[in-house]
């Protein structure tokens, strides 16, 4: 396996003539976990489409676990193992928390498992999915991309409008995929004390350039602050 589950190598992409990102090199260590940084208009979500394929590149190559992908579509991406979880807590409002779930599995063992990750849900099963609270639907949309079973999950933006317990099961949640090592994620994050301790590395993007990467952890704080007011 190589080192790296995902690679974006000098990569510019944007939209029609209007580029957001220029020359930018990623790389998102296997079984790890790596957060994208920076401020509103970064480029954040952007590079994150790029990832999965919704955004195609100008120049630059996309490695997804040694694979170039770059001219992959987003389906054979997934087929490949990436999981995507969009911002937004999306959901099928007027289905059921199981019915949601039950779009990508009917097998009840494999439900039970993303359960256990999310216990909140289980008492939710009956609920339609657009009563339930913004982060019972973050852990919906997050437990219904596991059931992909991805070797990659992306996310973005997962700690928005959410409440901060919540936020707090989120980035245990993390932590838990990542130790399994089978598991590998990416995030983008606008809360940096959160990103840095639930990745173990990270980039900061600025104006569609990196402009600082390294170790995660809270003691790299000072170091992204730095790199964020470029």
């Amino acid at each position: 396996m190589p080192d790296s589950m995902l690679e974006l190598v000098g990569v510019t992409a944007g939209y029609g003539r209007s580029m957001v990102l220029f020359d930018v090199d990623v790389v998102v260590p296997s079984g790890g976990a790596a957060a994208i940084m920076g401020h509103n208009g970064a480029g954040k979500t952007t590079l994150l489409r790029v990832a999965v394929g919704l955004v195609p590149v100008r120049s630059g190559r996309v490695l997804l676990d040694g694979e170039d992908v770059t001219r992959m579509v987003p389906n054979r991406r997934v087929a490949r193992g990436l999981g995507y979880v969009p911002q937004g807590q999306l959901c099928f409002p007027q289905m059921t928390t199981l019915e949601n779930l039950q779009l990508v599995t009917t097998v009840r063992s494999e439900i039970d498992e993303v359960l256990d990750t999310f216990p909140a849900l289980a008492d939710l099963l009956s609920r339609p999915a657009g009563l339930l609270s913004g982060g019972q639907r973050q852990q919906l949309s997050i437990a219904r991309t596991l059931l992909t079973k991805p070797r990659l999950l992306i996310l973005d933006e997962p700690t928005e409008g959410i409440q901060p317990n919540v936020v707090a099961e989120i980035e245990e949640v993390i932590a838990d995929l990542t130790r399994r090592g089978d598991l590998t994620v990416l995030l983008v994050e606008q809360h940096v004390g959160f990103a840095l301790r639930a990745t173990d590395r990270y980039h900061v993007l600025e104006s569609g350039r990196i402009t600082g990467t390294g170790e995660g952890g809270e003691g790299a704080l000072d170091e992204v602050r730095a790199a964020m007011a470029v």
